[in-house]
C-alpha cells in the first residue's frame, strides 16, 4: 500500500539508480568524529554502530536502499578518518622513538 510498485518476491535487474543524499559531510571541517571510546561505549550499550538503525527496526519497517547506502558510506568515510588519524599518531610515535634512540646513542 502506498507504493507504485510492490513485489512479493525477488527482483532481478541490471541496475538500480537511487537518488538520495550522500555522506560527504563527514569530510567537512566542522564534522565531529566521535572518539573511539564513545563508539565502543555505544556498541556495548546498543549492539550497533552510532547512526545505524537497530536490526529489529529494519526488520519491522525495512530500510530504503538509498538510506542504507548513505549510512554505509558514512561509516566507511569515518573509518578512513580514523585510519588517517591513527597514521598521524604512528608517525609521531616513530619520530619520538627515533629521537629517543638518537639521544641514547649520544
Amino acid at each position: 500500500t502506498g507504493y507504485q510498485l510492490s513485489v512479493g518476491g525477488t527482483i532481478r535487474c541490471e541496475e538500480v539508480v537511487v537518488e538520495t543524499g550522500w555522506a560527504d559531510f563527514v569530510f567537512e571541517s566542522g564534522y565531529a568524529l566521535r572518539p573511539l571510546a564513545e563508539v565502543q561505549r555505544h556498541i556495548d550499550e546498543q549492539g550497533r554502530l552510532p547512526d545505524v538503525p537497530a536490526a529489529a527496526e529494519v526488520q519491522a519497517r525495512g530500510i530504503g536502499v538509498g538510506t542504507a547506502q548513505t549510512i554505509l558510506l558514512q561509516k566507511v568515510e569515518e573509518l578512513t578518518l580514523y585510519l588517517l588519524q591513527q597514521q598521524r599518531e604512528i608517525e609521531a610515535l616513530r619520530a619520538e622513538v627515533k629521537q629517543l634512540r638518537e639521544d641514547d646513542a649520544r
